[in-house]
């Protein structure tokens, strides 16, 4: 299951130095003593600790949160720094568990850290998911978002969600009890490669830590039984505008997993659910691909190759290989820009545009296409070192 750092349960009395510490809290009459025994006696885990999980964690610790389980299994990049605030320019290359934890000590040393170092699977979620009162989803992939939610249905656990993409993003509290859940709201995951990654569609850095706090306030209030959570109410966040909109969410009676007649009653397949796996190794199988360094040594060899860029024109700005830019979207109706006779290579950012581009293609017509294994970004890594990166 990975290596998880057990603790012991927090003491049921405050110290004088942690009257110290909370008595912000404890003069609030929503709060007081008994208020922050229940913070100090609880016990939440937080799936993640990169742009969402930063601000929960660190706030969980400074309110005094008794115990924090944390889930991850990535190492610190330079480019998670933008916005996943939990970690620093001396972590990069560290474990984010161990970056995370000594942050958390750092805050708060009375809050008792349990760390979960691997990939959360249908295989270890409910193990890890034992011990804990209230889940935060953090994640950013739709087969993890799936399986945090049916585990915390399983469970009988709160599960608080966020997700984030560019400048929008939303939360919610789901599977509370009476609640909907998040299958309730989302029924069927998009298909594979519809909502691009926040490394290709990006994200503006403040925002998880907009939703972030968002979501450690609805986790603090659930531990104090105060206030009206987020329970069949799912909260959009529109940065740019600075909007917050409001919609009311029901339980649906046909959910396959909350609803009265449930169909999954056991952890599954979530990346065979949500279109992930066989159907990209097929693809990839079929792809014609061409390697950086072969694309280097046919261009300097002076081949007649039409490099074509379909990434998006501030992309485009950033680093380029002078191909032809058209951007994916716009591909279809300039088809005209480009000779079926001469021979294409395609490229994106990471790969995955470019390969839709390179299929479509292949459909109108285009025999002689190819597709940059890896895109700018491994052209960066593995031939030109010199060339930004983002």
């Amino acid at each position: 299951m990975g290596k998880a750092e057990t603790s012991t349960a927090p003491t049921a009395t405050l110290t004088n130095d942690e009257t110290l510490r909370y008595s912000r809290h404890l003069i609030l009459p929503e709060v007081g003593v008994e208020g922050q025994l229940k913070l100090k006696r609880a016990c939440v885990l937080c799936v993640g600790t990169g742009g969402l999980g930063s601000p929960v964690v660190l706030y969980l610790a400074a309110a005094g949160v008794g115990t924090l389980g944390i889930v991850d299994f990535d190492i610190v990049d330079l480019t998670n720094l933008q916005r996943q605030i939990l970690h620093g320019s001396d972590d990069i290359g560290r474990q984010k568990l161990d970056s995370a934890a000594e942050r958390i000590t750092a805050i708060n040393p009375n809050v008792k850290v349990r760390k979960f170092e691997t990939c959360l699977t249908s295989v270890n979620a409910l193990e890890v998911f034992r011990d804990f009162q209230i889940v935060v989803d953090g994640t950013d992939n739709f087969p993890t978002r799936y399986l945090v939610n049916d585990a915390c249905v399983l469970t009988g656990k709160p599960n608080v969600y966020g997700s984030i993409f560019r400048f929008e993003g939303q939360a919610s509290v789901f599977a509370a009890k009476d609640g909907p859940c998040y299958r309730c709201l989302y029924p069927e995951p998009p298909p594979p490669g519809l909502v691009p990654s926040c490394a290709e569609g990006g994200v503006l850095g403040i925002l998880p830590g907009l939703v972030g706090m968002i979501q450690a306030t609805e986790t603090i209030k659930l531990i104090l039984g105060a206030g009206e959570p987020l329970i069949g109410r799912l909260l959009l966040v529109d940065a740019l505008a600075m909007r917050f909109r409001e919609l009311k969410l029901r339980k649906n009676p046909d959910c396959p997993v909350c609803g009265d007649h449930p169909t999954v009653t056991k952890l599954i397949d979530y990346d065979q659910f949500c279109g992930i796996g066989g159907e990209e190794k097929a693809t990839a199988a079929t792809m014609p691909e061409i390697t950086p360094e072969e694309l280097k040594r046919r261009l300097d060899a002076g081949d007649d190759l039409f490099v074509l860029d379909v990434r998006e024109p501030h992309e485009y700005q950033i680093c380029n290989l002078s191909g032809h830019l058209i951007p994916l979207n716009d591909l279809p109706k300039r088809l005209s820009e480009l000779d079926a006779r001469r021979e294409i290579v395609v490229h994106c950012k990471l790969g995955g545009r470019s390969a839709k581009a390179v299929d479509f293609l292949r459909q109108s017509g285009f025999a002689k296409v190819h597709n940059l294994a890896g895109g700018i970004d491994a052209w960066a890594e593995r031939v030109d070192p010199k060339m930004p990166k983002y």
